[in-house]
């Protein structure tokens, strides 16, 4: 109980002290063909050598558009094309130490949100050179200006384009953890719906499962909440539930494919400014042992998290339910369940599992730990759990159930 007192005490503090910073959102890029702007936008920011960080499928397949572009307008460029699923420490500092060994003044991240995150912790490796990546893990301890930074996202999902946050894996420990600073927000957000065209059925729905658990975890937490991040939590919900199964089942459905890319977007400003939940803290957690990646770590957990809460996020479930039409009749805890069913049945569609048999059992301690560490005090989250809760979570996620 003094445990749960002081969470909820620090994050009533920190909401007030939230709503004196500055919240800056990306100049956002957009539209079909918007990565030929790239060039334009380096050259207002004076940037004459751009460090491109993306991974290898990524790196093969698109990034050329941006390096033919860069050369045609005679800008100069390194490209680090390695990035792993769930970036590691090392990564970051091998991109760190070409950036610098090669005179870059600027970064443009290419991918979903694992060059993303890699990108942003290697600029924070360039302006803090004396600071290690666990040094600056939390809440505002990064606290300096980032090189220019152009992100160019390629699934709809991370949001990581316009997000404080950067998460990574230390490999010694299978720790995941995640720098959150206002310095991470990227000054360009170029949204160019022909990156996501053709994207297979499996990252789309994982990814857009990701927006939707942005979306969703952010409207359901207790405080933080603004009515923007509420706005835009609900509109993502709604376009979600609306495009990303047109987008699954068709990769060329652009309309979909813009819809998803700016639901994601909106999805991620939300999160940026409410926070997330426990839904992610576990997620983290097998990231780090198992190398899941993070769109389906999220997709999987969040109907059993939310199930867990129960009546501390009816009313607030019930409200997307009508929202996205899922059901308008009913009490709360009806319309709430109903949301929760059709989210499992929209996993289900898009032949996403129920659980995670993998997860072993020595390992449920320290998942719990890492858990428990990453959510409190700073989550808002909606039920504070303990060791026995999460524990309870973590088997659901184990049996499927």
């Amino acid at each position: 109980m003094l445990e749960k007192a002081y969470y909820r005490s620090f994050q009533a503090v920190f909401n007030i002290g939230a709503r004196c910073l500055y919240w800056r959102r990306p100049i956002e890029v957009s539209g079909t063909g918007s990565t030929g702007r790239i060039p334009e936008l380096l050259r207002q920011e004076k940037v004459n050598r751009a460090m491109i960080v993306t991974g290898p499928s990524v790196g093969k397949k698109l990034a050329p558009r941006i390096t033919a572009a860069l050369e045609e307008a005679g800008i100069g460029y390194v490209m680090f094309a390695e990035v792993e699923a769930n970036p590691s420490v090392d990564t970051v500092e091998k991109i760190r130490d070409l950036y610098v060994d090669n005179g870059c003044d600027g970064f443009i991240a290419i991918g979903g949100g694992s060059p993303m995150d890699a990108a942003k912790a290697a600029a924070t490796r360039v302006v803090r050179p004396g600071k290690t990546l666990d040094r600056m893990a939390g809440l505002l301890r990064v606290g300096k200006k980032l090189p220019p930074f152009i992100a160019v996202p390629t699934t709809a999902g991370t949001g990581s384009e316009t997000t404080i946050a950067a998460v990574i894996t230390d490999t010694a420990t299978h720790h995941k953890y995640a720098l959150m600073d206002l310095h991470l927000v990227p000054k360009y957000a170029v949204l160019d719906p022909e990156m996501t065209r053709g994207l297979p059925p499996k990252i789309t729905g994982t990814t857009g499962m990701d927006a939707l658990t942005h979306a969703v975890e952010a409207y359901v937490c207790w405080t933080y909440n603004t009515k923007e991040s509420l706005r835009c939590a609900e509109e993502a919900t709604v376009d979600i539930f609306r495009y990303l199964e047109r987008a699954y089942r068709d990769g060329n459905d652009m309309e979909a494919r813009t819809k998803m890319l700016i639901a994601s977007n909106k999805a991620g400003f939300a999160f940026t400014r409410a926070g997330v939940g426990n839904v992610h803290a576990i997620a983290h957690t097998l990231g780090g042992l198992y190398n899941t990646p993070h769109g389906l770590a999220n997709a999987v957990i969040l109907p059993i998290v939310l199930e867990d809460y129960g009546e501390a996020v009816y009313p607030k479930l019930a409200r997307l339910a009508e929202l996205t039409g899922t059901t308008a009749s009913g009490t709360e805890k009806e319309k709430a369940e109903a949301f929760i069913r059709e989210i499992r049945a929209m996993n289900a569609r898009m032949e996403i599992p129920t659980g995670f048999d993998f997860i072993q059992e020595k390992d449920i301690p320290q998942m719990i730990t890492w858990a428990l560490k990453e959510a409190n005090p700073t989550y808002p989250v909606p039920v504070v759990y303990n060791r026995e809760r999460c524990e309870k979570v973590i088997r659901r996620v184990m049996a499927g159930t």
